[in-house]
């Protein structure tokens, strides 16, 4: 492009001689100095003979001029530049402005990306938000994830609905060159209008209002590329009422939005197929299919970010002989990710590192902290732990990092970042301390869920010595809320827990997994073995025997629910003896109710009537209700077991009068419980009426309370009685519930 004869004897000529001197295409300065095709071909050929001094130092610094190369090409670029008139300007009427006729409609738009592949909907969506009148479409997504190739490929494909012309600035509004000043930016627009140099405005104001006025009745369309804000873009909308504007940005410009009714269009990363499509456009279709299953896991290590696949493209690119899966597994390893995601100066960090230079300090700082934390999701209360702040505050910096996409809401007041983006904030210095705060704001929180979740019950642990306590902590204002943070942190506590133990934050490993246990309780059958066997390990390794032996009676419990009696056996009679040799009543009583579990699960019912009975005169002794109410509980389930349905009903009738710390509409999962029991003691004294109303009371609590295990079970009991056909339809989804449960 641009194979015009360069001026003689002035900054074209110059210009011309030193881009040819250096081996560069006009193609290749342009896109080094960051600014268009066109407007270096103006300036080579004399038509743009005074550009403004940021743009000859872009172009001194992509063509690396000596200093005396330098001051040359500015001196005869500032003769070009015309003086400011003494009196006050007056913008011509658009009828008598002084134009030169153009060559055809002008067109500024960089050529059309190569390999680009899919993107559709998005194609689609751009479509519709440029139709209507004078439309502003705001293109918006993160760094690298090819907002400028899209508009390219979807402008270039239109060519035709645009006869009077296609203007296109890179705002540069995330870079490491400087903005473009504003009248530079009409300078272009006007030049490729066909107005001539010398009358052109001097000033923005009337420089925007000529342009406007000569797009009013054309059919243009203007894209404005990489725009930091709504502010650097109201004084480039052409405002024709057939003209068509195209906006891109990392942020979202919601003020655009608001005073110009720009229509947004989100860009997000590809998904595996079109990543993989992508690496065969650059690498060829049959390399990719050579190596399929190397080729998606590439795709998927680069999270579908456009960018990183174009890098990792272009290392294999430069090697044919490497198989895809070797360069896969050096992505694999995240300590070299973002490293071999660069490709001289453009790469993953490279981008990311200038989207987060525009803001401010505190929304970075906290960026940097989240790199810190060990799940995938943080909410406003783990975020402010991370970062030492208050919530409120940590609300407002994710709400600015969501609109530069630097993190994703996924659910309202759930944030997540790409994985790519997670690594990069990773690498910045967060301080020392960060792990410890936002362990121990998981601490706090599950001891307020514990609370809300089972009133009454005595304190699962002191906190550690080092505790370093947020802020604020999130409350709770029932079970069922508890019951949802710990469905919704679920995966992310794993995580924490996995972090504490790799950091051998011993304290905080077991006290973290011990705070789940109404989660335990509600999901008995969930597969938490492994976790606890963490939880033990940490406690032994902080010698802590009061977490030992707590430890030790939850896992054995899941062990008997999981059918490895001896094992269990094994753990209960440590956790029993830790407590006596400690003489914690209360925990040697927890251990002896959990003890009689495994002993009734080997038929052994008498003895584990006893083990419940002395558990709970331990209870009585210490004064806690909450633990005697359970032993009594365990003590009429396993009399019910043995068919001593007076005993049973007794015991579950007592039981029910301790309930001192219930409250009214919460789920209670004893009480639930000790109607199973009642009701089948009902049944083996004959009175089917009242236990069948008692078991299906039991049933329809644990189902309104989402407790799908007791639903099985009270609904099990209901059918060895009754062949009602309501009772196994309701058996049936409880069942189903408890089998496709994640």
């Amino acid at each position: 492009m641009g194979t015009g004869t360069p001026a003689d004897g002035d900054f074209g000529a110059l210009l011309h001689s030193l881009r040819q001197g250096a081996g560069l295409t006009q193609e290749e300065l342009a896109q080094a100095a960051g600014i268009s095709v066109r407007a270096l071909s103006y300036m080579e050929r004399g038509r743009s003979r005074g550009p403004q001094r940021r743009t000859v130092s872009a172009l001194a610094a992509a063509l690396r001029l000596s200093p005396q190369d330098a001051r040359e090409l500015e001196r005869l670029a500032s003769l070009g530049r015309p003086r400011r008139a003494p009196a006050k300007e007056v913008l011509p009427p658009a009828a008598v402005v002084d134009t030169v006729a153009p060559a055809g409609a002008p067109d500024l738009l960089p050529r059309a990306p190569r390999g680009f592949h899919g993107r559709a909907a998005e194609l689609a969506a751009v479509s519709r938000a440029a139709v209507g009148e004078a439309p502003v479409c705001l293109v918006i997504g993160p760094a690298g994830v090819g907002k400028t190739a899209l508009v390219l490929y979807w402008a270039h494909h239109g060519r035709s609905r645009f006869p009077d012309g296609r203007l296109f600035a890179d705002l540069r509004g995330f870079g490491d060159q400087g903005e473009p000043s504003l009248t530079e930016v009409l300078r272009e627009f006007l030049l490729a209008l066909g107005v001539a140099h010398s009358r052109i405005p001097e000033s923005v104001n009337g420089a925007a209002a000529l342009f406007r006025s000569l797009a009013a009745d054309r059919q243009l369309l203007v894209v404005l590329d990489n725009a930091r804000d709504s502010e650097q873009v109201r004084p480039l909308l052409p405002g024709g009422r057939r003209c068509v504007t195209v906006v891109t940005s990392r942020h979202r410009l919601p003020g655009l939005i608001v005073t110009d009714t720009a229509r947004p269009v989100a860009v997000d990363v590809l998904g595996p197929r079109d990543g993989t499509m992508l690496l065969a456009e650059v690498l060829g279709t049959e390399r990719v299919c050579a190596e399929p299953a190397a080729a998606r896991r590439l795709a998927e290590l680069c999270g579908g970010l456009p960018l990183a696949l174009r890098v990792a493209a272009a290392r294999l690119a430069q090697r044919p002989t490497w198989p895809l899966g070797a360069v896969a597994a050096e992505l694999s390893d995240e300590t070299r990710r973002l490293s071999l995601l660069e490709v001289e100066d453009t790469g993953v960090r490279a981008a990311l590192r200038v989207t987060l230079h525009q803001l401010p300090g505190p929304v970075s700082r906290l960026f940097a902290h989240l790199g810190r934390h060990p799940g995938t999701h943080v909410d406003r209360y783990a975020a402010a732990a991370l970062a030492g702040m208050d919530p409120a505050a940590a609300e407002t910096c994710l709400e600015r990092l969501a609109v530069a996409h630097l993190v994703t809401e996924t659910a309202p007041g759930r944030w997540t970042m790409h994985d790519l983006v997670r690594l990069y904030a990773r690498s910045l210095d967060a301080g020392p301390d960060a792990l410890k705060r936002v362990l121990d704001h998981y601490i706090a929180t599950g001891l307020a869920a514990v609370a809300a979740a089972e009133p009454g019950n005595e304190e699962c642990f002191p906190l550690p010595t080092d505790c370093l306590p947020p802020a604020a902590v999130r409350t709770f204002g029932d079970r069922s809320a508890a019951v949802a943070w710990y469905v919704a942190e679920r995966d992310d506590l794993t995580l924490a827990v996995a972090a504490a133990h790799a950091a051998a934050l011993h304290g905080r490993t077991w006290r973290i997994v011990l705070t789940l246990w109404p989660l335990i309780v509600w999901r008995v059958r969930d597969g938490w073995a492994p976790l606890l066997e963490t939880a033990l390990e940490a406690a032994r390794a902080d010698a802590d025997q009061h977490g030992e032996s707590r430890v030790l009676n939850v896992l054995g419990w899941i062990l008997i629910e999981e059918g490895r009696i001896p094992q269990a056996l094994t753990h209960l009679e440590a956790a029993r003896a830790l407590a006596s040799r400690a003489g914690d009543a209360v925990a040697e009583a927890n251990a002896l109710i959990v003890v009689a579990m495994a002993q009734a699960a080997l038929d052994s019912l008498d003895e584990a009537a006893q083990g419940c009975e002395r558990a709970v005169e331990l209870a009585r002794q210490a004064g806690d209700r909450t633990i005697e109410k359970l032993a009594m509980q365990h003590l009429a389930r396993h009399w019910a077991d043995a068919g001593k349905w007076r005993q049973a009903l007794d015991t579950a009738t007592q039981a029910q009068a301790l309930a001192l710390h219930d409250r009214p509409g919460t789920t209670d999962i004893p009480h639930i419980l000790l109607l199973m029991v009642k009701g089948e003691a009902l049944l083996g004294l004959g009175n089917e009426t009242e236990g069948i109303r008692q078991l299906d009371l039991a049933a329809r609590e644990a189902e309104s309370s989402g407790y799908d295990d007791g639903a099985v079970r009270a609904l099990g009991a209901l059918l060895r009685v009754s062949a009602d056909a309501a009772f196994q339809a309701r058996y049936d989804a409880a069942l189903a519930r408890l089998s496709t449960r994640t």
